[in-house]
């Protein structure tokens, strides 16, 4: 009986902090690559962005993360099982 409540319970707290955290690095690399490709501020290393473009970087991450909760979790919450961030 333990088994079916904890299957059906909210995913442990390390799945939930590892899914954002591995959503913030693939949004970060994969948003920066595109922004710094389309402004032309990519480095040997990979990219440094500064100016407007770092504003708009800025402002695609934070939609990244309110859409991907508003269409049933982003990549790493849905891999990880974690449910959407409840609405209020």
């Amino acid at each position: 009986m333990t088994d079916v409540a904890t299957a059906t319970g909210p995913a442990p707290y390390w799945k939930a902090v590892l899914s954002f955290l591995l959503d913030l690095l693939t949004a970060f690399i994969v948003l920066g690559m595109i922004i710094a490709n389309l402004t032309d501020q990519t480095t040997e290393n990979g990219f440094q962005i500064n100016g407007w473009p770092a504003l708009l970087f800025f402002i695609c991450l934070i939609a990244y993360f309110v859409i991907g909760n508003h269409l049933g979790g982003t990549i790493w919450r849905r891999i990880f099982g974690v449910r959407p961030i409840p609405k209020a």
